[in-house]
């Protein structure tokens, strides 16, 4: 062999950074999470938003769910819309309120509710 290369040899190298990590505080992930869950199909558009990956963005929003984000208790995070009345179901006079939960289950239940018994059932219809 004479040691002579169908490849030219490299001249110049060039080194793309990337930049580092970024870190994101407890109530920067909340209010990003928050934004994220308040509307259907909104968690990719958020993350372009934030210049931050989709697959982060869905990992703190199941965390949010589970309440295992850093700052957020179990229960702590959930959207709420309040809609006109329709058919009666929904009466802020009467003090009856229509849960409708992320599943599309729907939870009826009056202003006598005992929070703690609510917190059960919607646990278990979430499971």
């Amino acid at each position: 062999m004479t040691g002579d290369t169908t490849m030219p040899k490299v001249g110049r190298i060039e080194v793309i950074a990337t930049g580092s990590r970024r870190r994101w505080s407890d109530e920067e992930k909340q209010r990003i999470v928050a934004e994220a869950l308040s509307a259907p199909r909104n968690v990719s558009a958020t993350a372009r938003r934030h210049g931050l990956s989709s697959g982060q963005l869905f990992t703190w929003c199941r965390l949010a769910r589970a309440g295992k984000l850093a700052g957020m208790a179990p229960g702590d995070f959930a959207p709420v819309v309040v809609a006109p009345a329709h058919s009666g179901v929904f009466s802020p006079a009467l003090g009856r309120m229509e849960i409708v939960l992320a599943s599309g289950r729907m939870i009826r239940v009056d202003a006598g509710v005992d929070a703690s018994a609510l917190k059960r059932v919607v646990d278990a219809l979430e499971r």
